[in-house]
């Protein structure tokens, strides 16, 4: 249903009785969640805002979201999951699972047919037809797809496992899933054992060209009316399968497409480890050998990944550092630098870069392209992809350290000098220290009496004889000053990176050039994962005036934006609006020009 672009109509937020409302008929549609997860579910206090849109097909759709991510979408009065929420609760739905080549046609609006879905030895869940179902792929029990039981579990197993078992809804990677923070399912153990999985495996090969996995419908969605999370087929739906005998070719063919993929992996040997390790070879060695230039160098090691890399993955796969042995990225680049091929170097605090590469190296030259690339046309579209490829802020979180002089307030909790804290945990601990200590002021709860730690830890030499009692507010405040600060940055798909200080914001400064021209100046943007070079490219196409990239005064490896004229207008469009970065991590937006006026 979301496999096609959608339109968004409105977006409002819910508060009061219409959030109670939603609880309510969250509790009476899931009735397996408890009370305490539906608390979590729809917070009484969380941001919870309600979007209406439109499907490709005119179909008009109702979505919950809870911070950045859709929870609950809702069509004619019928609650659904989005896969993010059953990451969240994967045994929310009884579920069904298939191979993972299978997800790519399901997530392009095809329907799930039975000779794709595994048969697990502890047998399939009880489902009526009109279920609602999660699917997920064989050894993730992370749900990837949401769809409705089109017989019940008994007729699938009486029809031999053929025909069409399930109408997918929405998927992972679906147009519906893009609208959040795109994050990847979580790996959770199956509760079927490797032996099970094996024999089912041979199971569905002996099935191979006999039926097609999947099937695409002219309308995926079927659906009437809500009883018990369940859907009815509408009265004419029309499957391509087994109407013309085209049709039944094509299915034949995909048919046979999936499930040579699927034997291939069953007889792949390797652990999952050792194929992540040769996904993430065969990426690198393919993204340097046809999408990174020359000219791109120094080149962010965030958007080598995000850019470059990723486009590189085969259909059906997803590049997961955690899931090899090298667990983080840096650590990857690390091994790729001791065998010579390329060289990274830390351009600025914490941020690295690939500055090197090495084209002739015999294990670059020596690598081909897999079949279904095409080195010219990747070769050809490597701009045009930095562009379209979706550019996602870093997650950045105020974090602080326990100084020497604050050790007395906080080793009562067990924390040390140089203990790393989030603000909540900071204050979480100074409000049972309070009371533990029984330091509220009896005549007003308002306040807190101040002991001798509270007192050497939080009061200026002159202020110690005077002050008896402090504020819950300034207590707090007071305390956060005194930690050492520092901020958590989190780029998308790749470890969180712990910094001391501040994170510095960027910097846009306006400055005279000769016959009274002025010049925008950007510092910083490779702090939040932005390619200076790239961000320079839009700059000049955008506003049609020269941009370079020149070294920042007084240092040997940073690097500024400088584009003619003041640009600062078209600077805060792209950053705030296209880039999604706060307003707070943005230094300089009050110099643009006033509209009306020429400068």
């Amino acid at each position: 249903m979301f496999s096609r672009a959608f339109r968004v109509r409105s977006n409002t937020a819910i508060k009061g009785s219409d959030r109670r409302k939603l609880r309510t008929d969250v509790a009476a549609a899931f009735p397996n969640l408890s009370a305490e997860q539906l608390t979590e579910f729809i917070p009484n206090k969380e941001e919870l805002n309600v979007i209406k849109i439109y499907s490709h097909k005119g179909e008009a759709v109702t979505v919950y979201m809870n911070n950045r991510n859709p929870i609950l979408f809702e069509i004619e009065k019928a609650l659904y999951p989005t896969v993010y929420t059953l990451w969240v609760y994967p045994d929310l739905l009884p579920a069904f699972s298939t191979w993972p080549p299978v997800l790519q046609k399901l997530a392009g609006g095809a329907d799930l047919m039975l000779p794709g879905v595994v048969v697990p030895s502890s047998g399939f869940p009880q489902v009526e037809p009109g279920t609602l179902c999660a699917v997920t792929l064989l050894g993730n029990r992370a749900p990837v797809a949401v769809a409705v039981a089109t017989m019940s579990t008994a007729e699938m197993l009486a029809a031999g496992m053929k025909g069409k078992g399930f109408a997918v809804l929405h998927t992972y990677t679906d147009h519906l899933w893009e609208y959040g923070d795109k994050s990847y399912p979580p790996t959770l153990a199956p509760l079927v054992t490797d032996s099970a999985e094996k024999e089912s495996a041979e199971d569905e090969e002996e099935m191979e060209g006999k039926e097609p996995l999947i099937s695409f419908s002219t309308d995926p969605l079927q659906h009437v009316g809500m009883s018990d999370l369940s859907l009815k087929e509408r009265d004419g739906c029309a499957i391509l399968m087994g109407k013309e005998k085209l049709d039944e070719n094509r299915a034949a063919e995909t048919a046979e497409d999936a499930n040579t993929e699927v034997q291939q992996e069953a007889e792949d040997s390797r652990t999952p480890q050792e194929q992540m390790d040769a996904l993430f070879n065969q990426c690198f060695f393919h993204a340097l050998k046809c999408k990174v230039k020359k000219s791109d160098l120094p080149l962010l090691t965030s958007t080598f990944l995000r850019s470059h890399m990723f486009s590189c993955c085969p259909a059906g796969q997803q590049l997961d550092i955690k899931k090899s042995s090298y667990k983080k990225f840096s650590k990857f680049l690390q091994c790729m630098q001791h065998q010579k091929i390329l060289q990274v170097k830390e351009l600025n605090k914490g941020v690295e870069s690939i500055v090197e590469v090495d084209w002739k190296h015999p294990d670059v030259k020596a690598f081909a392209v897999p079949e279904g690339f095409s080195s010219a046309s990747a070769a050809q579209d490597s701009k045009s992809e930095d562009r379209e490829q979706v550019y996602h802020a870093p997650e950045i979180v105020p974090l602080y350290g326990v100084s020497t002089k604050m050790i007395p307030l906080f080793q009562e909790s067990g924390h040390r000098k140089g203990s790393i804290l989030s603000s909540s945990e900071v204050r979480n601990i100074i409000i049972n220290y309070v009371k533990t200590n029984e330091l509220v002021d009896e005549t007003n709860k308002n306040f807190v009496k101040v002991n001798a730690i509270l007192c050497d830890c939080l009061l200026d030499k002159l202020e110690q004889d005077e002050i008896s009692n402090l504020k819950w507010d300034d207590l707090l405040s007071r305390c956060l000053e005194r930690l050492q600060p520092l901020h958590q940055v989190t780029f998308f798909g790749q470890e969180p990176i712990v910094r001391k200080g501040n994170i510095e914001p960027i910097d846009i400064t306006i400055a005279q050039r000769s016959s009274n021209k002025k010049v925008t100046i950007i510092k910083n943007l490779e702090l939040y994962g932005l390619d200076p070079q790239c961000v320079a490219n839009i700059l000049q196409q955008k506003v049609q005036a020269s941009a370079t990239i020149t070294p920042v005064p007084g240092s040997k490896d940073r690097v500024q934006v400088q584009i003619q004229g003041n640009q600062i207008h078209h600077l805060a469009k792209m950053l705030l609006e296209e880039y999604q970065l706060p307003r707070k991590y943005i230094q300089g937006l009050e110099k643009a020009p006033k509209l009306g006026r020429k400068k």
